[in-house]
């Protein structure tokens, strides 16, 4: 409908001499309901140029809009706003369209099948993922299929920092498991880790297992001496078992990335070649180091350290350097908060390439801290995992659907509480509860009517005459756009709070309406509507990965 309303003022704006083509037609949705259901300031923004009073040119204006049975009412408030009231017509429209449209309702081309890349969870193999990784696995997947719906062809990856002290630390705990030592005697190593999963990968790496994780199978050889061997069934254990995690997070990746493969192939001296050659480097105090002050960043970094080896920040450009060789016009990165201060070094390693990358690429989503409660208390550590909470704690307390609803339905980069006592409620106060009850409640008011739904396309929509009528399919006309603005800022939090507002509107005409009534048309024109919002609730909860129960 904005796009309706765009192409009328456009055309009444060219009558007035004035190129709207140059012009960008703003119209939002007035705060007021009284003030109609979408409102405009060309006037004000066309006064300049035609050197004309905004509320002269709002009178032209209206006076030069072409005939639209969508329209009910247009009115001049203010210094020149433009408030249009649209017809029944225009909002009973958006049931045929979810009818012909289906699950693609709300879905757009905008991406264009041009290639995406979000790289998300990209967790450290050094045990199971925690709450924080559980946040990024949320977000970043909803962020995939958000992209996908605006028509971005999305690859998913996860990249693991399979090489450096994390899995040094990794490597010695499992040995001194192997060898009889635990985290109570004073042998233990001073950084090992301390969780009970540690023991079971001695005991599998002590067993002969195989593992196998990715395309790569690891068999243990029972060697407790052999550190490299250790090292290679560790990370190969705790990958499969961070793949556990995911599968029951429904959580699918299209490309594993190691940071061993940046070195072993050749990419990360290359870089650093490249990087020197650019004329962005210098010696000092026998280190090598890149002059990121040149591109923005409050310090140059060092990139070759005195005592030999790269810093962290030297395979992430050599990563991102790949990624952009592989063709991606877009790079979504979705990490912790902690990732904040690679930004600058990552984005100035990279121009520093001068091999044509823009300006602000990759993009970065950035999640705050996540703190699970459970009966007004914080719960801090896993039986599991010793130290933290992990994203299978979570999925097994609440399930997968409150688990990934509850982690992505707040701004990736607000603190986020996640209480698992809601999360478990099946009450109006569980968001995840009131939207499937929403969805369940009209599968079986469908069921009760019992009639065909291929039927409803012919259902005479002019009886949805009601005010909750006309606010539910308000609504429904509204998720289109909510995609699309949902997309554009990397917000998949924006969806989840629509599903609950679209589920409040479906109650309170449940609770305020009879839908099996004698009228004939007036029972299938709701059933229309109602089966309507339940595809746009099912598309809703299919991009964040969320069931859509038909029993309750």
């Amino acid at each position: 409908m904005k796009a309706h309303l765009t192409e009328l003022l456009q055309v009444a704006a060219n009558s007035l001499n004035a190129d709207a083509d140059l012009v960008a037609i703003q119209l939002e949705r007035p705060k007021n309901a009284q003030h109609g259901d979408f409102s405009t300031n060309l006037a004000m923004i066309l006064a300049k140029p035609l050197r004309q009073n905004p509320r002269a040119i709002a009178e032209a204006l209206i006076q030069a809009l072409p005939a639209s049975e969508y329209i009910a009412k247009v009115e001049i408030a203010g210094a020149g706003f433009i408030n249009f009231t649209l017809s029944p017509a225009a909002k009973q429209a958006v049931v045929r369209d979810i009818q012909r449209e289906g699950a693609q309702f709300g879905h757009n081309q905008v991406g264009q099948g041009r290639k995406i890349q979000v790289e998300f969870v990209s967790a450290n193999p050094t045990g199971p993922l925690h709450v924080g990784h559980g946040r990024g696995a949320a977000v970043g997947d909803c962020l995939a299929r958000l992209l996908a719906a605006n028509g971005w062809a999305v690859t998913r990856e996860f990249y693991y920092n399979d090489a450096g002290a994390q899995i040094d630390n990794l490597t010695v705990s499992v040995q001194s498991h192997c060898k009889g030592i635990t985290p109570e005697h004073a042998a233990w190593p001073e950084a090992g880790y301390r969780g009970h999963y540690i023991a079971d990968v001695a005991a599998a790496y002590m067993a002969k297992e195989t593992v196998t994780a990715d395309d790569q199978v690891v068999t243990g050889i029972g060697d407790a001496d052999n550190a490299e061997a250790i090292r290679q069934f560790a990370v190969a254990y705790l990958r499969h078992e961070q793949d556990l995690d995911l599968k029951a997070f429904q959580i699918n990746f299209d490309v594993f990335s190691l940071e061993s493969a940046l070195y072993s192939d050749g990419k990360v001296e290359s870089t650093v070649a490249n990087l020197i050659k650019s004329g962005h480097t210098y010696e000092q105090d026998d280190a090598l180091w890149l002059r990121t002050t040149d591109f923005g960043d409050d310090k140059d970094r060092v990139m070759r350290k005195r005592e030999g080896g790269y810093t962290y920040f030297v395979p992430d450009v050599a990563y991102h350097l790949d990624k952009w060789q592989r063709g991606f016009e877009r790079v979504i990165n979705e990490q912790g908060a902690d990732h904040h201060s690679t930004i600058t070094r990552v984005r100035a390693g990279l121009q520093a390439l001068n091999v044509g990358i823009p300006q602000g690429w990759p993009e970065y989503v950035l999640h705050q801290m996540v703190t699970v409660m459970r009966g007004g208390e914080e719960v801090k550590i896993s039986k599991r995992a010793g130290s933290y909470v992990t994203l299978r704690d979570l999925i097994e307390e609440v399930g997968c659907d409150a688990t990934r609803y509850f982690l992505a339905a707040r701004r990736a980069d607000s603190q986020l509480v996640f209480d698992i006592d809601l999360a478990r409620a099946q009450s109006n106060d569980n968001p995840v509860y009131y939207i499937q009850y929403a969805h369940a409640r009209i599968c079986s008011v469908l069921n009760e009517w019992g009639g065909d739904i291929a039927s409803l396309s012919q259902a005479k929509l002019t009886a949805l005459d009601t005010e909750h009528e006309a606010t539910l399919m308000q609504r429904l006309g509204e998720f289109p756009e909510l995609l699309t603005n949902a997309a554009q800022e990397l917000a998949p939090h924006m969806v989840a709070t629509y599903l609950k507002d679209l589920a409040g509107d479906l109650h309170s005409y449940y609770n305020a309406h009879k839908f099996l009534v004698d009228d004939a048309d007036l029972t299938t024109a709701r059933m229309a509507l109602i089966s309507a919002t339940r595809q746009v609730l099912r598309n809703g909860l299919a991009l964040l990965g969320v069931g859509a129960p038909e029993k309750m």
